[in-house]
């Protein structure tokens, strides 16, 4: 049951995007998916029709009140994925765990301590910070998946990153691998992404993917319906990506 953790500090680096159409298409190909929704603005739990309640605090209560993975889980309307719900409390998740044992490990213990889980693949919704909250993804994800826009303001973000991922390794998780490197929002027409990827590519080698996120209108217009785009508009660019990407990650596993 691998682990993915989908990670960039930056914000509009496609994430969230990546999670939903990523996870809708592994369930396409018969695999049952657990989406972990640790970002405060809850853009996966939205786009999946799951709102915050006030009896609920969803991952909020597995990571600081140790509940169980499983009682926080709840179904979506995207056939073969079910969605660990966001909390708004999560914007204070670095104060709540700042004295507690264990505080960056909190999320891997969880799932550790699944007895019988039911899914075949964990993609987890970072946030845009390089919090307690990205810190617990790291910690528990055998991969990071790391998003990159195709923007030159994007490259300093993920040599930053890369530290980050580094000092996971030396501290928390020595197994965390690389998924690979994946950029969206991609405009093959313009000469500025082409040099972006040249330049990713250049520094981190085969780390960068071959499958790229083409730009898509019809991605930024189906979590209005709380669809995947595999749902939304199944023959268009966006759709035909998101099936290479989930395709070369099986071919991994």
């Amino acid at each position: 049951m691998p682990t993915i953790a989908v990670v960039n500090q930056k914000g509009g680096s496609g994430k969230t995007t990546t999670v939903i159409n990523l996870g809708a298409a592994l369930a396409l190909e018969g695999a049952k998916v657990l989406v972990v929704d640790l970002d405060p603005q809850g853009s996966a739990s939205s786009w999946l029709g799951c709102e915050e309640t006030e009896s609920d605090r969803g991952i909020w209560d597995v990571l600081v009140n140790q509940k169980s993975l499983r009682s926080v889980v709840e179904p979506t309307p995207v056939k073969g994925v079910e969605l660990a719900r966001f909390s708004s409390f999560l914007v204070g998740l670095d104060v709540a765990l700042a004295s507690q044992p264990g505080k960056g490990t909190r999320l891997r213990d969880a799932i550790s301590d699944l007895t019988d889980p039911g899914w075949d693949y964990i993609l987890v919704d970072c946030p845009p910070t390089l919090g307690m909250a990205t810190i617990n993804a790291l910690a528990a994800a055998e991969r990071a998946l790391v998003t990159v826009e195709a923007h030159v303001l994007a490259l300093r973000g993920v040599a930053q990153l890369w530290q980050t991922l580094e000092t996971v390794r030396e501290r928390l998780n020595p197994s965390l691998g690389i998924a690979g490197i994946l950029i969206c929002r991609f405009d093959a027409r313009t000469r500025h992404a082409k040099e972006i990827r040249a330049s990713l590519v250049e520094r981190f080698g085969n780390l960068v993917l071959p499958t790229v996120i083409r730009e898509n209108v019809r991605l930024a217009e189906c979590p209005s319906f709380h669809q995947s785009i595999h749902q939304y508009a199944p023959r268009c660019t966006g759709s035909e990506d998101y099936r290479k990407l989930a395709e070369q990650l099986a071919q991994k596993d």
